[in-house]
C-alpha cells in the first residue's frame, strides 16, 4: 500500500499517452507534464524524513503490546462532544475518535512532515495556490461506511460557518470541492503561502451522514448544537462511557481501519484511555499521589521540589522523570489587556516589567528552576538576539517606517532584580516611565494627571496557586502606587471572562512550533484583536507586526522563515506588549510505574500515551490500577 501512495492516477496516465501521440502542440503536452505529482508525504521545507516504503516510524516499537488502561486527568468539566462549537467545554480526549487527512511525524520538528491518514496522498503547485488530497479507499467510519470527500467538504464548511475562530483561521480558503476519484480540492486566494496545504491537511473530518441523521429517539441531530450523544468517529478510539463533567472513557477500536498505516503502527496501544475531571490543582496533585490517575506533566516548581515526598516515590512505584523539550518555544507572560486605555501607552507596560522581580521570585518560590523569557520563541533558534543583521536586517529595513526605531539599535533585555538595591532602582525607573506617561503619585496612590483616576489592575485567574507569584508582583506595584487585586474564578467563569475580553490582566502562554506560520495572525494580528475566539489575548493591533507576520507566512525557505520570525520577535518585544515570565527547557513528568516506552523517545516530545504501552509485569509490582 505504501508504494501505491506514489502512483499517478491511471486515467491521467492514459490521457497523457493519447495526447502525446496525437499531434497536440508541445505547449499542451508541457502543461500536462507540469501538473504536480502526487506525494505520499510532504514537508514545509526540504524533504520528508520517511519515504513511501516505510512501514513504521523510527520512534515507535512496532511490536508494542496492546491492552491495559491508562488514566489521565483534566481540571474543570465538560458539557459537549461537539468538537467545533465555539461555546461549551468539549470532552477531554474527544479528538481520539476522529482522524485528519494527514498528520506530522513526532520527530520532524524542523520540516513539519505530513503523512497520510484519511488521505493517502496530496499534491499542490509550486505557488501553493491550491491543494488536493486523494482519500484512502480503506478509510471508514466506525459504522462501516466509507469516509468520503463530501465528509471533508462538509466538515470544513460547518467549521467555518459555526466557529469564528475557524472562519478566521481558514479565511484564505476560497473554495472546497469534492472531485471525482476520491479527490478533494481546496483553493486559496493568496498564492505563495507555503503552510496552507499543511493546514488544510489538519482538518478534523466529521461524518456528514451521522450528524444529518437522527438519534435513537428519532430526533434529528444538529451540528450547530451542543450534544452529549456519543458521536460517530473514524479514529483509533470510540467513546465507551461517560459521566458529564466528571469522567469519559475511550476504548480502542479492535477493527480500526488505519491500524497498519505507517503513522499508526506502534501507537494507540491502550485498550482504554480514561479522563477524570478534578476541581482544582491542589486536589489534582493529591488525587495523583492517591493513585486515582496515572500520569501528570508537572507545571509547578514548588510541587516538583516538595510535593512528591511520598512513600510511592521512595519505593519506585511513582517515577519522576524529566524529558528534554527541544520541539517548541514559548511566550508566557503577564498579559495586560490593551483594549483598556490605561495599558495603551508602551511606557506603562514597560514600567510594569520594571516592577516584576523575576530573580527574587525564581529564588524564593520557584527553587531556581526557571529561566527568564526574553523572546516570543524562547529556547529555539527562532529567538532574536543581539542586533539584527543579514537577512533579518533586510526584512526589518523593508518595514522600517512601521516599527520602533530601537529594534535597529538596542538589543531587548528584561530588567534584572534579585536584591533590594536592584529592585529599588527598577521601581524608580518604573515610576519615571509612569510619570512621563501622565501619572503622578498622590497620597501614595498613582493617579492620572488628566482625570485623577487611580491606577488599578484586576488580575483574574482560575488557579489559586498562582497567588504565590502574583502577590509579590502586586506588592511591588503597590510601592509605586498601583493597586493590583487578585481574584480567583471558577473555571467556566474564568473562560467566559477571557473569551469576552473582560479582564485587566491575566497570565497566558503561547506555545510556538519551530515552523511558525498562519497561527501568528491569530496570536498577534490586528484582525484577530477583536475576535473572541482568537488567541490575541493582549489585543495587539500594529501595522508593523502585521507586515512581519506576512513575511513569516510567505517565507519561501527555512533561512527566510528563521530571519522573518526573528524580526517579528524583535518588534513584538520592542513594543513591550506583555511582561515576560519564565520557561523551562525540560518537561517534568510523574507517572505510576505501569508503562513501557520505546528505547528511542522522539527528541521533541515524550509522546505519552500515544507511543507508550501497558506493562503487565510492572503493573503487577506497582499495583493494578482501577
Amino acid at each position: 500500500m505504501a508504494l501505491g501512495w506514489m502512483r499517478k492516477p491511471i486515467a491521467a496516465t492514459l490521457v497523457f499517452g493519447l495526447l502525446a501521440g496525437s499531434g497536440i502542440c508541445l505547449e499542451s503536452k508541457a502543461s500536462l507534464a507540469d501538473e504536480p505529482q502526487w506525494r505520499h508525504a510532504t514537508a514545509l521545507t526540504g524533504e520528508p524524513r520517511y519515504g513511501p516504503e516505510v512501514t513504521h516510524f523510527d520512534y515507535v516499537n512496532p511490536d508494542a503490546p496492546k491492552g491495559g488502561l491508562v488514566r489521565l486527568s483534566t481540571m474543570g468539566g465538560f458539557d459537549t462532544f461537539n468538537p467545533i462549537l465555539p461555546k461549551g467545554d468539549p470532552a477531554p480526549g474527544v479528538g481520539l475518535i476522529y482522524e485528519q487527512l494527514m498528520e506530522p511525524a513526532l520527530d520532524e520538528y524542523d520540516i513539519s512532515g505530513s503523512y497520510g491518514a484519511l488521505a493517502e496522498a496530496m499534491r499542490y503547485p509550486d505557488d501553493f495556490s491550491w491543494v488536493e488530497y486523494r482519500m484512502n479507499p480503506k478509510a471508514k467510519w466506525h459504522d462501516g461506511q466509507p469516509v468520503t470527500t463530501e465528509d471533508v467538504v462538509w466538515s470544513f464548511e460547518k467549521a467555518v460557518e459555526l466557529s469564528p475562530q475557524y472562519k478566521f483561521y481558514y479565511h484564505n480558503v476560497t473554495s472546497a470541492k469534492a472531485l471525482p476519484d476520491g479527490v478533494v480540492r481546496f483553493e486559496f486566494d493568496a498564492p505563495g503561502n507555503r503552510e496552507l496545504p499543511h493546514i488544510m491537511s489538519q482538518i478534523q473530518v466529521l461524518p456528514k451522514h451521522w450528524w444529518e441523521g437522527t438519534d435513537a429517539k428519532g430526533k434529528k441531530r444538529d451540528i450547530g448544537q451542543s450534544t452529549l450523544e456519543p458521536p460517530l468517529g473514524s479514529g483509533p478510539y470510540k467513546i465507551k462511557s461517560f459521566d458529564p463533567s466528571r469522567r469519559v472513557s475511550y476504548e480502542r477500536v479492535k477493527d480500526y481501519w488505519g491500524a497498519d498505516l505507517p503513522i499508526r503502527v506502534g501507537t494507540n496501544n491502550f485498550d482504554e484511555i480514561r479522563f477524570d475531571s478534578f476541581r482544582d490543582s491542589v486536589v489534582l496533585l493529591e488525587a495523583f499521589k492517591g493513585d486515582q490517575f496515572d500520569f501528570r506533566a508537572e507545571n509547578s516548581a514548588k510541587n516538583w521540589a516538595t510535593g512528591y515526598d511520598v512513600p510511592a516515590v521512595k519505593e519506585g512505584r511513582i517515577i519522576l522523570e524529566k524529558f528534554p523539550d527541544h520541539g517548541s518555544g514559548l511566550m508566557q507572560a503577564f498579559v495586560p489587556n490593551l483594549r483598556r486605555e490605561k495599558f495603551q501607552d508602551p511606557r506603562v507596560r514597560l514600567a510594569l516589567n520594571y516592577a516584576f522581580d523575576f530573580e527574587s521570585a525564581n529564588r524564593t518560590i520557584f527553587f531556581d528552576q526557571y529561566k527568564r523569557i526574553n523572546s516570543y520563541f524562547s529556547g529555539t533558534e527562532l529567538a532574536s538576539s543581539g542586533l539584527p543583521q543579514g537577512k533579518e536586517l533586510e526584512i526589518l529595513e523593508s518595514v522600517r517606517d512601521q516599527v520602533p526605531p530601537e529594534v535597529f539599535t538596542t538589543e531587548y533585555t528584561n530588567p534584572v532584580g534579585g536584591d533590594p538595591q536592584k529592585q529599588r532602582t527598577n521601581l524608580r525607573e518604573a515610576l519615571k516611565l509612569l510619570t512621563s506617561a501622565g501619572y503622578k503619585l498622590q497620597n501614595g496612590k498613582l493617579v492620572s494627571e488628566k482625570t485623577g483616576e487611580p491606577f488599578k489592575i484586576e488580575y483574574i485567574a482560575a488557579d489559586p496557586s498562582s497567588e504565590r507569584y502574583v502577590l509579590p508582583f502586586a506588592n511591588n506595584l503597590k510601592l509605586i502606587g498601583i493597586d493590583m487585586s487578585f481574584r480567583v474564578l471558577d473555571t467556566p467563569q474564568y473562560i467566559n471572562r477571557v473569551r469576552s475580553r473582560d479582564y485587566d490582566m491575566i497570565t497566558m502562554a503561547w506555545p510556538e512550533s519551530l515552523s511558525p506560520g498562519n497561527e501568528q495572525r491569530n496570536y498577534w494580528g490586528s484582525e484577530s484583536a477583536e475576535k473572541e475566539q482568537s488567541q490575541n489575548y493582549a489585543g495587539i493591533k500594529d501595522p508593523g507586526v502585521d507586515a512581519l507576520i506576512q513575511k513569516v507566512v510567505y517565507a519561501s525557505d527555512r533561512e527566510t522563515l528563521v530571519a522573518a520570525t526573528r524580526a517579528l520577535d524583535r518588534v513584538l518585544l520592542a513594543h513591550n506588549f506583555v511582561i515576560p515570565q519564565w520557561y523551562l527547557d525540560v518537561d517534568r513528568t510523574a507517572r505510576w510505574d505501569r508503562f513501557g516506552h520505546p528505547e528511542k523517545i522522539p527528541e521533541f516530545t515524550y509522546g505519552f500515551p500515544t507511543i507508550w504501552w501497558y506493562d503487565q509485569a510492572k503493573a503487577a509490582k506497582t499495583g493494578v490500577a482501577k
